[in-house]
């Protein structure tokens, strides 16, 4: 039987963290299916089509990898692409508490999907989008946190939304 996994985010940009999960889950699984979702309670600075790009290029030599978007239910869109489990990252104790909730409602809502939860790579442990995005807003440098491109156009878009 083959097992692939579901990573949902708003990867708004995607990060080395969201990279390192992505990767790894490649190795313990036959594919790895990442949704870029539209989470109506954010206002992202990237568009889906953006998101998606990132998330391609980022990923583009890791193995097993297809990144789509989606709208909805996270649990619908794994089930719409073949998966049978949720992966999800988990960097504190405050995570586990979200996701396990998060996990739960999937589970009442979708049976026949399991979540799996991965801890990050020790250097990505407290890496976050909505952190590096504050970084930026104030001037300071995110070289060793998101890829050099997206780190300019992070850098772009933001000055774009302050002025």
């Amino acid at each position: 039987m083959t097992r692939k996994i579901f990573y949902a985010g708003s990867f708004d940009p995607v990060t080395m963290g969201h990279v390192d999960l992505i990767e790894r889950a490649s190795r313990l699984f036959d594919g790895v299916v990442v949704g870029v979702g539209s989470n109506v309670t954010k206002a992202p600075l990237f568009t889906s089509e953006e998101r998606v790009e990132m998330v391609r290029d980022q990923t583009v030599a890791v193995d097993g990898v297809e990144v789509i978007a989606f709208d909805g239910l996270a649990v619908e869109a794994a089930r719409h692409h073949g998966c049978g489990l949720l992966l999800r990252g988990l960097r504190t104790s405050t995570d586990f508490e979200n996701e396990l909730v998060m996990a739960l409602t999937n589970r009442r809502l979708a049976p026949d999907i399991d979540t799996v939860f991965m801890a990050p790579s020790e250097r990505y442990g407290y890496l976050s989008s909505r952190l590096i995005k504050e970084v930026v807003l104030n001037g300071g440098r995110i070289d060793e946190f998101i890829a050099p491109g997206i780190a300019r156009a992070l850098i772009e878009r933001t000055k774009k939304r302050k002025n």
